[in-house]
Parts: C-alpha cells; sequence; structure tokens
C-alpha cells in the first residue's frame, strides 16, 4: 500500500513541477515578446535579471521533475527551494492585494512541497 502512495506522489510530483517550469517558462517568453512588441520604452539592462531567472528557473524546475521521474532524488532541492520561493512571492502579491492570484499559488507550491518531501528514497 505504502508503495503505490509513494509512486503516486511521484506522479503528482513530476506533474506539478512540469506545469510549474512550462508555466514560469512561458512567463520569461510573455516578457520577451512584450518587451519586443513595446518598442523600446522597456529596459532591457533592468528587465534581463527577471528573464535570466524565469529561464533558468523554468529549466530547472523541468529538470528537477526529470529527475523524480527517473528516482533520483537530487531534484528534490530545487522543488522544494523553487516552491519555498514561491510561498514567499505570494506573501507579496497577498499584501498588493491579490488575494485571488496568491491563495492559488500558496497552495500549489504547499502540494508541491508535501509530495516532494514526503517521497522516501529507496535503499540499495
Amino acid at each position: 500500500m505504502s508503495t503505490f502512495n509513494s509512486e503516486s506522489r511521484r506522479t503528482a510530483v513530476v506533474a506539478l513541477l512540469r506545469i510549474e517550469g512550462v508555466f514560469i517558462l512561458a512567463l520569461g517568453v510573455f516578457l520577451i515578446v512584450k518587451g519586443l512588441i513595446s518598442g523600446g520604452s522597456i529596459e532591457w539592462f533592468v528587465i534581463s535579471g527577471i528573464l535570466f531567472m524565469t529561464l533558468f528557473g523554468g529549466i530547472g524546475l523541468l529538470l528537477s521533475a526529470n529527475a523524480f521521474k527517473t528516482k533520483k532524488m537530487y531534484g528534490r532541492a530545487p522543488a522544494v527551494l523553487g516552491n519555498l520561493i514561491a510561498i514567499g512571492v505570494s506573501k507579496y502579491i497577498f499584501e498588493a492585494g491579490f488575494w485571488w492570484a496568491a491563495l492559488p499559488l500558496t497552495l500549489y507550491a504547499a502540494l508541491t512541497i508535501y509530495c516532494a518531501v514526503s517521497i522516501v528514497p529507496d535503499k540499495k
């Protein structure tokens, strides 16, 4: 019974991390397209840090999902750290008055952290 629960949590964390990684990459692409469409009104030097973080963050979460899928435990730390950052970001989103965006982000990150931490590695 515990093997089924572990496998279902592994499947859930792979799906959650893939969705999150694709979403973050899409946000990075959106920022690039918005910058190109705006016609020079955007400061590329200022936004380059945000683009760097979205592209590498999204790729990191996708690699973390791949590690969970292949039952390697090196994907656990990036998954937990990325989602702890998401919980911190949701605090600022909530303080800005967008509770309707902060609440789902917090729940999504908490679910991903629970699934990632609750998977016990196999002893070899």
